[in-house]
């Protein structure tokens, strides 16, 4: 199938299958007699994964390294599961930095809609912060 039709299966747009081809995370397709891209079905699997990689937020990097090692016959499974548990990791992380930064904001915004701002001491710039 032509790239149009690829990206249309795969929804992605024909600029992204060129991307993913240049950056190694696809094979170099075949090229037919006019010298049109020509993709298969396995194409479409690659790109499946790789939306599915970037959805549970790994880097394109990472969903790489994952592709070689199947690409080399090995199952990614132990690998991908060390990925997802530092992605767990980093999303706990950014949560709680998250909530420590509501928290703060909330008690900003609660001086902000009690002050007076007639009272505001210029040296601070901002009483409310």
């Amino acid at each position: 199938m032509r790239i149009g039709e690829a990206a249309q299966a795969a929804g992605m747009t024909s600029k992204a299958l060129r991307f993913y081809e240049e950056h190694g995370l696809l094979p170099a397709a075949k090229r037919s007699g006019n010298g049109y891209r020509d993709y298969t079905g396995e194409t479409i699997n690659r790109l499946d994964f790789i939306r599915r990689g970037r959805a549970a937020g790994l880097a394109l990097a990472q969903v790489r390294e994952i592709l070689l090692l199947r690409d080399a016959g090995r199952a990614p499974c132990a690998h991908v599961r060390d990925l997802l548990a530092g992605q767990l990791a980093d999303l706990d992380a950014q949560i709680s930095e998250l909530v420590a930064l509501r928290a703060t904001v909330a008690d900003f915004h609660a001086v902000a809609t009690t002050a007076d701002p007639e009272a505001c001491d210029a040296a601070r710039i901002c009483s409310y912060i």
